[in-house]
């Protein structure tokens, strides 16, 4: 076995006993390290106290090249400055070479939508008190407010105002916003708030014993409403966040009204749905000007 060979298994034993790590955890660090390993092999790099930053970007970008997703590099980088973090507790490296690298950026994905038919036909709930009147409210507000699943269920009577239709979030690192809520939005609530009484200080969706309804009783809730109303599509909470704001974004263009709306502290967030806006624009396109037919389609 080869010095480094050692080390690394020295490295590995440290995981195991120090970190418990899986057997699985410990195979896939031995498989990144090894490629590593290896990569500077055939380099002829013998030392690893002498391996740079420039040989940890070659590594990567060989990786890249040979077909290696974005997600399995950042895997092999983190398992690289682990193992140096390691050799410099034990004096046995002067730097970690791997600690300025970043692996490249994986394309992101687009949320999934619902579309305006496809949310007419969700919300088309049955009318009727209790609980019927509980799962109307529940998912008018999802959708009229673009709320996150944690500000629904945190969510007390006292931010509401259903007169003047508007409700008060406190969403991410404590910001606050004021969100407009929909008519339908407030109609369902005033229902559900004569069903609850509606103290300011109680939850807007109590659960048991009158705390805050779990997040994930209103994610089987939703999967099952939706099975109900003929919608089979993978329906969940933050579907109906995306699609109030792919749909406000389709109507308006604004997309700093809808950054403001949904909380996002960085509009490049908020970009992704113009993405969203423009496969609509697209396919609307393809099917309607006659100028986007190719010769021969």
């Amino acid at each position: 076995m080869s010095d480094r060979a050692v080390l690394v298994e020295r490295f590995l034993g440290h995981l195991a006993i120090e970190r418990r790590l899986s057997p699985r955890s410990l195979e896939a660090y031995r498989d990144d390290l090894g490629r590593f390993s290896a990569a500077l092999a055939r380099e002829g790099a013998a030392d690893w106290a002498r391996i740079g930053a420039a040989q940890v970007r070659a590594f990567v970008a060989a990786e890249h090249r040979a077909g290696q997703s974005p997600k399995t590099l950042a895997r092999r980088l983190s398992a690289i400055r682990s193992f140096y973090r390691f050799l410099l507790r034990e004096g046995l490296a002067h730097a970690n070479p791997a600690e300025g690298v970043r692996a490249p950026r994986g394309g992101r994905r687009l949320p999934n939508v619902l579309d305006a038919d496809e949310m007419s036909a969700f919300l088309a709930l049955p009318q009727g008190g209790g609980i019927a009147a509980r799962d109307r409210a529940m998912l008018e507000l999802f959708y009229s407010s673009a709320l996150r699943l944690s500000e629904l269920t945190t969510l007390r009577w006292g931010a509401l105002d259903l007169d003047e239709g508007l409700v008060r979030v406190d969403g991410k690192g404590g910001r606050t916003r004021i969100v407009p809520l929909g008519g339908p939005a407030a109609q369902a609530l005033r229902e559900w708030r004569g069903e609850t009484g509606g103290a300011a200080g109680s939850p807007v969706f109590p659960g048991r014993g009158g705390a805050p309804i779990s997040p994930r009783a209103v994610q089987a809730r939703m999967k099952l409403l939706a099975q109900r109303q003929g919608l089979w599509k993978r329906v969940h909470p933050h579907l109906m966040r995306h699609s109030c704001a792919s749909h406000l974004l389709e109507s308006s263009g604004d997309l700093r009204g809808v950054q403001e709306m949904l909380g996002h502290a960085d509009i490049a967030t908020t970009q992704i749905y113009t993405h969203l806006d423009f496969q609509h624009l697209a396919k609307v396109y393809a099917a309607a000007h006659p100028r986007a037919r190719r010769k021969g389609g």
